[in-house]
């Protein structure tokens, strides 16, 4: 199955986000580093509907699945 490419800021704006370069960098250095222990969904910076939309992008391998993967390692760097 082929999966259409998301870009960073497309997932911002499915997440309800600010999607401009500064906000992302600004959204990401406010909430990294997330702790190796948590899972991504569950992390405090998601509301109930965002983090729904990132566990079933994992889980079911979406078309999200690689730029949620992108986001994931963006937020556990230090």
């Amino acid at each position: 199955m082929e999966h259409p490419d998301h870009p960073f800021t497309e997932l911002f704006d499915q997440l309800g986000l600010a999607s401009d370069p500064e906000s992302i960098k600004r959204f990401i250095d406010s909430h990294a580093p997330i702790p190796a222990e948590i899972q991504l969904p569950d992390a405090s910076c998601w509301n109930e509907g965002q983090a729904e939309f990132l566990r079933e992008a994992i889980e079911e391998d979406a078309d999200w699945a690689e730029v949620v993967d992108h986001l994931n390692t963006s937020l556990r760097k230090t």
